[in-house]
């Protein structure tokens, strides 16, 4: 009987470590900083938002004005340094222009690029688009030097995996990207420093699904490509939201 005893104890203790073993490993960084891209605002970070904050994570979203780029990266700065800790540090489109700048803050641990750019040193968003344009329309220049996309080609070139209604209001509050911010030039990039994660949007009419390979591979970036548009965050919200715990981790 207690030979019994004994085989079943040693059963139940390796099945244990076997789940202890293919169980994730917990996240080190607690933090999330969320930073929007052109012609879009913070709220569409929502969704994803839900899900880290659901799983344990403390989450910002940081509004850069889209002025200039300068004022962008001091803007994210502003947001990390109120976490009060190590960040992981998240930018979905021209996002992708600050968080290489604002990366290099000590506070950030790891980047993740949501569809986003990638530049190296001397790149800027208009230098890179340029290389290898996307499917979309160009985006228009207004009288004051900021650039916005025609609503009536928002749907189908930023956002067409989602509601027409949807689309239909994110064009009317679209945030303009001054033309300053587009074509200022990467000085030190973060990523060559610290861990970069990547999603390829690949129905992107916004940026260049190529683009997007083509930078990511050159960062060594850990890639993972979703059939989505370029507003990938809202309408795949669930496995953006993995890589970005994933990189957490």
């Amino acid at each position: 009987m207690k030979k019994c005893l004994s085989f079943a104890a040693a059963g139940v203790a390796a099945t244990l470590a076997a789940v202890a073993t293919a169980a994730p490993p917990a996240a080190s960084v607690k933090n999330i900083v969320l930073v929007h891209g052109a012609f879009a605002d913070g709220s569409g970070w929502r969704p994803i938002a839900d899900i880290l904050k659901r799983d344990g994570f403390t989450v910002s979203v940081a509004q850069p004005p889209e002025t200039s780029l300068e004022d962008d990266v001091a803007d994210t700065n502003r947001t990390i340094d109120a976490m009060g800790g190590p960040v992981v540090l998240v930018g979905h489109s021209y996002g992708g222009i600050i968080i290489t700048a604002a990366g290099n803050n000590t506070h950030v641990k790891s980047l993740v690029y949501v569809a986003a750019f990638q530049p190296d040193t001397g790149e800027s968003l208009g230098s890179l688009a340029a290389s290898k344009p996307p499917a979309g329309a160009a985006p228009k220049p207004s009288a004051d030097g900021f650039l916005y996309l025609d609503q009536a080609a928002f749907h189908s070139d930023f956002c067409a995996d989602l509601p027409a209604t949807q689309a239909a209001f994110m064009a009317v509050s679209q945030v303009g990207l001054s033309v300053k911010s587009a074509g200022a030039p990467a000085a030190t990039p973060a990523w060559k420093s610290k861990p970069s994660f990547a999603i390829v949007a690949t129905h992107d009419r916004a940026i260049n699904p190529d683009l997007e390979r083509s930078m990511y591979k050159r960062s060594g970036s850990k890639v993972t490509e979703i059939a989505a548009s370029h507003a990938v965050y809202i309408s795949h919200p669930a496995e953006v939201a993995a890589i970005i715990e994933q990189a957490a981790r």
